[in-house]
């Protein structure tokens, strides 16, 4: 199984050999669905906070008093029942984060790089390199490979100049090879990859994919 390999203008420089059992088949939509689900769940804030009627202010002596005023009963002017009194079963901060196994983790971010290059939308550049930061040398990235939505770019131990040529470029994030996850690769239209990135992705999912057999 070979992938093309291209230089940053789009043109074609040479061949990857990738591991047939790591990349081919179908992909598992179920782990996929699960680390989505994780990773969704962990960017929510749940910091809804409401008071009950212990924590508003007012209460102490009773309103009016209980009988023979014509009016209904009322024991506090912090009762849910008033005007700025307490919530009942209103929304109180709460931490929702849980974490898959990391073998999990793995084989759902192998799952979308197999998708990816199902979709033919995954590339792999030959290098990329920047000996100052110069935005204008990489501008050319999105329309070589027809790049019209959110896309991210993985690679491997840039430099400063590399990531600040790359960063201010209009359709793209970029991400570590060590750090990126399956959430980043759904999110994105097409997956840019170093070649050297690409390496280092492989060796990272085949724990998971070794494991899961």
């Amino acid at each position: 199984m070979k992938l093309n390999v291209y230089d940053i203008q789009g043109s074609e420089v040479g061949k990857l050999d990738l591991d047939a059992e790591l990349w081919e088949g179908h992909v598992n939509v179920a782990v996929i669905s699960q680390a989505i689900a994780m990773y969704r769940e962990n960017q929510a804030q749940r910091s809804a906070n409401t008071q009950k009627r212990g924590e508003v202010s007012g209460g102490g002596k009773k309103p009016w008093k209980q009988k023979h005023t014509g009016r209904a009963r009322a024991g506090s002017n912090r009762s849910p029942l008033w005007r700025s009194g307490g919530v009942t079963f209103g929304p109180k901060p709460r931490d929702t984060h849980y974490r898959l196994p990391q073998n999990i983790r793995r084989r759902a971010l192998q799952e979308t790089l197999r998708g990816k290059l199902a979709g033919e939308e995954l590339v792999v550049l030959d290098s990329m390199n920047a000996e100052t930061p110069k935005t204008k040398t990489f501008a050319g990235l999105a329309q070589a490979f027809s790049v019209e939505k959110k896309s991210v770019i993985i690679l491997d131990q840039a430099n400063d100049s590399l990531v600040l040529s790359l960063r201010n470029l209009k359709y793209f994030s970029l991400k570590d090879s060590q750090n990126v996850n399956a959430m980043d690769v759904v999110n994105a239209q097409k997956v840019i990859i170093t070649k050297e990135a690409f390496k280092k992705l492989e060796e990272r999912v085949k724990g998971a994919d070794a494991t899961s057999n």
